[in-house]
């Protein structure tokens, strides 16, 4: 039997952090906004009939072999601990190799490793007949997810793997619920820009010590949070009204938040690269999940996206191909 699937990565725009739980139940009407990106993490699922369990990662260079799920189970340590851990949980009733791939760079902070999880959960729901709704996989993976970091981990990195498109995710007391936002794939398309960085330079970082000190009661901390949250549903109305001017300001003004709560946030160059792209034009800026490297959104007016793109790659950037993912996690 051969089960293979695919999920895109993701770009937040506002509200990041916002969806740790619990700290969106100290805010109020808390939201993430954020939308796919056409780079895809992917898995391939192969059985056979010995019991042994091979897992390979493509672009991470790794590999590893288990006799059989028993030893994999008894494991002390995984070199690929996120497939391992989803095959903890599923339980495979035969041997098999998996194979995981992401187009997404190291520590690029566009949720890989997230819609990795999604695509191997469905791989492996799909493998063995388990049913889950999507729904319940997204549960799955982040709880598995928060298995291997050790640390609480939010939740709307895992939407725009399952579903696609642009997306509110509303964080209250009965849950959390995706809206698909009515923004026209190409209509983005012609007005972001990705841009990469290169890795964090400390990894793990930022929103454990983030989550503690609001949870601990730094009011400083608690206050930027209630202006993200405010930012983040001002940037829903933005994009569900079109009214893109307000989008650029709304991004700027959320980063200066984020910025005040997480100085480590940013470094020399992305600073360098915004102020770059601001100059060629770019209406707003900010860097894609916990920062401290990785990958820098800009928004533009779609006739100023060539020369903020010129401006970015003159100033040694590497600028992705990307544009939005209309779907989700798909399999065969």
């Amino acid at each position: 039997m051969r089960v293979t699937s695919k999920a895109p990565c993701r770009v937040d725009l506002a509200g990041a952090t916002l969806d740790i739980w619990p700290l969106y139940l100290f805010h109020e009407n808390p939201v993430t906004v954020n939308f796919a990106v056409t780079l895809y993490t992917y898995c391939d699922i192969v059985t056979h009939r010995s019991p042994r369990i091979t897992l390979r990662s493509k672009d991470l260079g790794i590999e590893e072999t288990f006799d059989s799920l028993a030893h994999l189970r008894a494991a002390k340590r995984y070199r690929l601990p996120v497939l391992a851990r989803l095959i903890r949980y599923f339980e495979p009733g035969s041997g098999f190799t998996m194979e995981s791939a992401s187009e997404a760079p190291a520590g690029a902070g566009i949720s890989g490793s997230s819609a990795l999880m999604i695509a191997t959960a469905t791989a492996l729901n799909r493998l063995t007949g388990a049913g889950h709704a999507l729904e319940k996989i997204r549960e799955i993976a982040q709880n598995v997810e928060a298995q291997v970091i050790r640390v609480p981990t939010g939740s709307q990195d895992y939407y725009p793997a399952m579903y696609g498109g642009v997306s509110a995710i509303e964080l209250t007391p009965a849950g959390i619920v995706r809206k698909a936002l009515p923004v026209r794939a190409n209509e983005l398309n012609q007005r972001f820009v990705l841009v990469y960085t290169g890795a964090p330079r400390q990894s793990g970082i930022n929103n454990w010590a983030v989550m503690k000190a609001h949870i601990d009661g730094d009011r400083a901390i608690q206050h930027n949070f209630d202006r993200i949250a405010a930012i983040a549903n001002g940037m829903r109305d933005a994009l569900e009204s079109h009214d893109w001017e307000s989008a650029g300001r709304l991004m700027r003004e959320e980063w200066t938040y984020r910025r005040r709560n997480i100085p480590a946030i940013t470094t020399p160059l992305i600073d360098r690269l915004i102020a770059i792209a601001r100059r060629a034009g770019s209406a707003g800026a900010k860097v894609c999940g916990a920062g401290g490297g990785g990958c820098v959104v800009f928004l533009v007016e779609p006739d100023r996206k060539d020369k903020v793109t010129a401006a970015l790659r003159a100033a040694g950037a590497e600028v992705l191909k990307a544009q939005v993912a209309p779907r989700g996690v798909q399999w065969t």
